[in-house]
């Protein structure tokens, strides 16, 4: 016990008292994030840092006295990434919410981990700009975007995290503060360190600041929805859309079950009458947009006339209400699956051609494990999000060791987005090729020999 309250009164001296939270101060909210199958754990510690010198000073500290270190930013994974270790101590980064500067000139946002996507998002639009990176929480931080390289449905015209973070400043264990990439579109000077921070999830580093590459922000746009019998033509026409140069900004399916619980839960109205709902397999949702409205118009025009070539029963050019509640609505469709009474829920990636096959066998083993596997993804990156019904704990595990071992088999990876955290990750030793991982193990040593930072997450 004493040596619990030297520690404590270690880490209150570099953050001040009321910034560190110890027993009963530690409120539910600080024990999980998001995920469905793993259980709340409180910390010994929450510490509240303000600058990257105070991280340092946590990191030192927490170091010698061999106390384990989660970093958590909004705590909106879904992989138990952010969740803390018993008797460990997790570093929120809500205190660290500035957006430093809009770099106009570069076109580049600097801000702290602990800022908001919706905070971002104000903070750019004034100037014309905007960070495209949407995996479908504004209430997310960026630096838990950048600790799991989120995607969202934007990825297929903007990329993911790894395409639109071109510099860092982290700390390693040791209370090292570096400096990485910069305000530059381009390095090719050593190793990139970067991205190597960019979806570790903590395990390498702690990122202080974040370069974001800032796009333009486009103000006309246009949603069309497409229905269609048969899954399998939803899936053929995906790569045919891709290549006809509409560039469209989302493009997304949703299976009928799921679009059935958005109607019901999120009360949408898409004009798609009754009967072509009853014969329909699945969506695609394909948003387009643009500088110069008639440009709009004309894409939408040949985009329509291609998806019915593709075998759509028709496409439904949705007014920017309707547009607006059926983004939100898939957006908000982890939700819908948690009150629905998922298990859990996946975000397999599969080259995208090959999600047909995915999908198809993923239903199946499902089935045959007596659960069920419905849901909706990217469908432009091969990003497939599942909510898995199946309560039994053991057929779970062994039914999702088939699928990622599957996804894997097609050329694919178990996270394409939510990150390994500890929900996935004796999958991932499991399934990945030996040599790999220890490769990985090798270099989680290099940054972090004492092993302190996010024990449990990517290695067991």
């Amino acid at each position: 016990m004493a040596q619990k309250d030297e520690a404590g009164t270690r880490l209150a001296g570099i953050v001040g008292t009321g910034n560190l939270l110890t027993g009963e101060a530690i409120s539910d909210d600080y024990a999980h994030d998001e995920a469905l199958s793993a259980p709340p754990q409180k910390p010994g510690y929450v510490a509240k840092p303000a600058t990257a010198e105070e991280v340092a000073e946590l990191l030192k500290a927490a170091a010698e006295a061999g106390v384990p270190v989660t970093a958590r930013g909004s705590g909106s994974g879904l992989s138990a990434g952010a969740r803390p270790v018993d008797g460990g101590l997790l570093v929120s980064f809500e205190r660290m919410n500035a957006v430093l500067e809009i770099d106009t000139g570069n076109h580049v946002a600097v801000v702290q981990p602990g800022v908001t996507l919706a905070e971002l998002e104000a903070a750019t639009a004034d100037h014309g700009l905007t960070y495209p990176v949407y995996p479908g929480e504004l209430s997310a931080s960026v630096g838990g975007t950048v600790g799991t390289n989120a995607g969202g449905m934007r990825a297929i015209r903007y990329g993911v995290t790894r395409s639109n973070v071109v510099g860092l400043q982290a700390v390693l264990p040791s209370g090292e503060v570096v400096r990485t990439g910069g305000r530059t579109s381009k390095i090719s000077t050593g190793y990139d360190l970067t991205q190597l921070i960019i979806g570790s999830e903590g395990t390498l580093a702690l990122v202080t600041e974040v370069i974001l590459k800032l796009h333009p922000r486009l103000p006309h746009g246009a949603t069309v929805l497409a229905p269609f019998d048969d899954f399998d033509q939803v899936m053929a026409a995906v790569p045919r859309i891709v290549a006809s140069g509409l560039a469209p900004h989302i493009l997304e399916y949703i299976d009928n079950l799921t679009m059935a619980a958005m109607v019901y839960n999120d009360k949408l109205e898409l004009g798609v009458p009754e009967q072509i709902r009853e014969r329909t397999q699945a969506y695609l949702a394909v948003a387009l947009e643009n500088r110069v409205a008639e440009r709009v118009d004309e894409d939408v025009e040949a985009l329509g006339e291609l998806l019915t070539e593709l075998g759509a029963t028709d496409a439904y050019v949705l007014d920017g209400g309707a547009a607006r509640k059926l983004i939100a609505a898939r957006e908000k469709a982890f939700w819908n699956a948690k009150a629905a009474g998922a298990d859990d829920v996946i975000d397999v990636v599969v080259p995208r051609t090959a999600m047909p096959a995915f999908l198809t066998r993923a239903r199946e083993l499902a089935l045959a494990a007596g659960g069920g596997a419905i849901g909706c993804g990217h469908a432009g990156d091969g990003n497939v999000h599942l909510a898995i019904f199946c309560t039994d704990p053991d057929t779970r595990s062994r039914l999702l060791t088939d699928i990622f071992g599957y996804a894997m088999e097609l050329g694919g990876a178990i996270s394409g987005e939510h990150g390994l955290g500890r929900t996935k990750t004796k999958y991932h030793e499991k399934l990945t090729d030996p040599a790999k991982l220890a490769l990985l193990r090798r270099l989680k040593d290099s940054f972090d020999p004492a092993g302190i930072l996010n024990p449990g997450v990517l290695f067991a």
